[in-house]
Formats: C-alpha cells, structure tokens, sequence
C-alpha cells in the first residue's frame, strides 16, 4: 500500500500538509508554492500557464483535499503497524510511548525499532508518523540533558532514536516539518548534539552530519546554521571527522564524504570569518581546532580551490603562522594548510609573500614550535623561493 498520488504535492512529492490551490487549478503545498513565488517564479509549476499579479497572492486552502488525506491517515494508521506490536498497535500509542516519562529504557528502545521498522518498511507508515508529528518526538530523545551515568540502553535509544529521525526526515528542503529542528538554537541541545558528535559511534557519528547538511539546506533552519556555524564547540568536535586519519574504521571512512560536505555547505568562509576575529579574544583553543580543520579541507582538491578562493584567507592563515601575542597553538595547522594552498595556487604563493609570509616562517623556525611545524615551514620557504 503506497500514498496516493493525488494526496502528494507535485513540487515535494511528500504528502500534503497544507494543500492551496492556484488559480489553474493545480493544488500544491503551501510552503513549496509559496516559495516557487518568492523565488520569481510566475507560473504554475504543472501546467507553465502565466500568472498574473494578483494570481500569485491568491492561494485557495483545499479543505476537500485536506479532510480526504486525514481520513486516510486515520484508516492507514490502523494496518501500519507490524502484527507482532503489543496490545495496542496503533501509531498513537508508539507515540505516547516514546513521549511518555514512566517508559522504561527497554520499552522506548522497542517502540523506536517499530518506528524504524516501519518507516523503512512501509511509504504508509512514514507518511503516516510524518504527518502526526513524530519528528518533533524523536529529536528530544536525541539531544537532551546528558544522564549522570550513561548506560548502555541509554546510548542505543539515542541512536535508534537518531536514525528514526533521519529516516523520517523530509526531502524538500521547504517541507515544514522541519522547522522542528530549531531545537538545537537552546545551548543544552546543543550541547547534547556535541557531545554525541564527540562520543557517538561511527554511525550515530555519520547521522549527525547527514542532519547538519539538512540544517545548513532547509528554509526553516537558516538560522539555526549560522547558530551552528558560529559554535567553536562543533567545530571542534567535527575536527575528527574531517581529518583523515582520525578516529577508528568507521569514522575514516565517513571522512571523505564529511569533508566534502562540510565544504559544500559553506565550511571554509565560516572559519576563516571566525579566524578573523578569534585571535583578538584569545579563543587560543578555538583558534588551533579551526586551523586544524582548514588544513584537513586542505587536504582535498575542493578543499584548497576553496581556500584559494575565499576573501583574505591567504592573509589571515599568514597571519596566524606566528603570532607574538599568542603561544603559536596552530602554527602548525597553518603553515600546513599555506603549504597545501601554495602547491597548487600561484596567486595564493604571490598573496603569501606579499602579506610577510617569508617573515613569518623565519620567526617561527626561530622559536620552541614542534618538529612538525618546523618541516612545514622549511618546505613552504623552499616552495617560495623557487616560484
């Protein structure tokens, strides 16, 4: 049993939350159409027929539409559930379940794996949890107040939970549904969302930043994204995911798609707008993890087209190659990521030398910097002096 077509918005293609009709006839979503317009857009999007102005602020609710689709949602509801689910079955009691506080940890982590199950399972069963909130019930479960002691049911419900979540989660960035995931703008979720990003497996891990990119893509979440993009914290905790060689299998594995992603989304002009401003409020720790992340996005061929070509980035990584004020966390970090983007860029080695880069490497060969930072430095002298 699938959804229906005519209960699907033509622009979405998910089942319909809000439908308005257009002047042509043709029945949409409301955000998804609102936003087709604001985007210019002034025809309809099945039909192409021209809009006028008037017709683009005319959007007729379809309340036949919309009690046809809840009327269906209450029957589907009652077949969606596996036979093997315990006395009452219905999606309404799964989510009494998972919201209420007397539910033991072993009762939550069974009504997560039938949502799980049936959201993979059925088309039904997702519309169906979609429709009746259950995204806004999941991601509390998620990212909350760390326990005093964690245990090991504890951290299953939290993944279980995350991965319902993701497989519930809209694919059109306008979906409405979305707007739940303002959540994270509270400092305590926040803070659970750093903390299983930190602490999480390789998959908990990976869900993560599956749900960063849908935060840095939805309408409803651009905020949020500068919250994230302002937060040291996550950087920080991100940091082992972009390297290469950081954490176990699993995690290097994620890391390609990860730094990719990251880079996508805007990373390297966040930390470089961030970098800017960092080392005046000695933020030294902050200062030496978004250097080490800019040389793991380094590290791949968007990641240095990228560095290249963000406003001032040259200058602000020659900037922090030595710094007196500082004790030189991220030294390292820097010269390597120069080195990365000097190999490849002949107007990046031209801005190095003309911001004191040369300078810069003699001080810091000059003084108690590691061995490593040492080698970067010779090699990006010698890549200079022979441009």
């Amino acid at each position: 049993m699938s959804v229906p077509h005519l209960f699907r918005c033509p622009i979405s293609l998910d089942i319909f939350t809000d439908p308005v009709t257009l002047c042509t006839g043709q029945t949409y979503d409301r955000q998804c159409i609102e936003r087709w317009l604001a985007d210019g857009h002034r025809t309809c999007p099945v039909t192409m027929q021209a809009l006028g102005d008037g017709d683009t602020t005319v959007l007729v609710p379809n309340r036949t539409l919309r009690h046809l689709i809840e009327r269906w949602l209450s029957a589907a509801t009652d077949h969606s559930l596996p036979e093997s689910a315990d006395d009452d079955p219905s999606l309404a009691a799964l989510k009494r379940c998972l919201q209420s506080d007397a539910t033991s940890a072993a009762a939550k982590i069974g009504a997560l794996k039938k949502v799980l199950a049936l959201a993979s399972e059925s088309d039904v069963g997702r519309a169906c949890m979609l429709q009746l909130g259950f995204l806004s019930v999941l991601l509390p479960l998620v990212f909350h107040a760390a326990p005093a002691a964690p245990a090991e049911r504890h951290a299953e419900a939290e993944e279980l939970a995350l991965q319902c979540a993701l497989s519930l989660m809209p694919s059109n960035a306008a979906a409405p549904q979305l707007d739940c995931l303002n959540m994270l703008k509270k400092e305590e979720h926040l803070a659970s969302f750093v903390r299983l990003l930190g602490r999480g497996s390789g998959r908990a891990k990976a869900g993560l930043c599956r749900l960063l990119e849908t935060v840095a893509t939805a309408a409803a979440t651009r905020d949020l994204a500068l919250v994230v993009a302002a937060s040291p914290r996550v950087w920080q905790a991100l940091l082992p995911l972009l390297q290469q060689h950081a954490g176990p299998a699993p995690d290097a594995r994620a890391s390609e798609p990860a730094r990719g992603s990251a880079i996508h989304h805007g990373a390297v002009g966040a930390l470089f707008r961030h970098l800017s401003w960092w080392a005046y409020v000695k933020g030294g720790g902050a200062v030496s993890s978004a250097l080490a992340a800019v040389e793991a996005l380094a590290e791949t061929e968007a990641g240095r087209r990228a560095v290249a070509h963000a406003p001032g980035a040259t200058r602000i990584l020659v900037r922090h190659v030595f710094m007196m004020s500082s004790s030189n966390d991220g030294s390292e970090h820097a010269a390597a990521a120069l080195l990365a983007v000097c190999r490849e860029s002949r107007a990046a080695r031209s801005e190095a030398v003309g911001a004191g880069v040369v300078t810069q490497l003699l001080l810091l060969l000059q003084s108690q910097c590691g061995a490593r930072a040492k080698a970067k430095a010779r090699a990006l002298l010698k890549l200079l002096k022979s441009r």
